[in-house]
């Protein structure tokens, strides 16, 4: 399956620690992990116009998740399981090549 498009991955379960010595030692980022969904509770979600798009990897360097993907093709893609809906790519994109859309759940 392909999260790129919004699909959940198979298997992934999120962590939950419970007891104070499961925490690292030291501070860590958990990052972008099969286990680590964060967009469950957004109400807008980022939409790509390729056509528009020039290239730039703004979005991409701005996005805070990181939910943002370079495709193959050189185009970004959005990862859904791991967008927060903040409009951050959208405000930030030079050729307005993305929108920020009501989701629809």
């Amino acid at each position: 399956m392909n999260t790129l498009f919004g699909e959940k991955k198979e298997g992934a379960t999120k962590i939950v620690l419970t007891k104070v010595d499961e925490y690292p030692e030291a501070p860590i980022s958990l990052g972008t992990t099969l286990s680590n969904f964060t967009g469950d509770w957004r109400t807008f979600i980022p939409v790509i116009d390729d056509s528009k798009c020039v290239k730039c990897y703004i979005c991409w360097k701005f996005c805070p998740e990181p939910a943002i993907y370079i495709r193959e093709d050189g185009y970004v893609a959005v990862d859904y399981d791991y967008c927060k809906g903040c409009g951050i790519c959208a405000n930030e994109c030079p050729t307005n090549a993305i929108t920020m859309e009501k989701e629809e759940k």
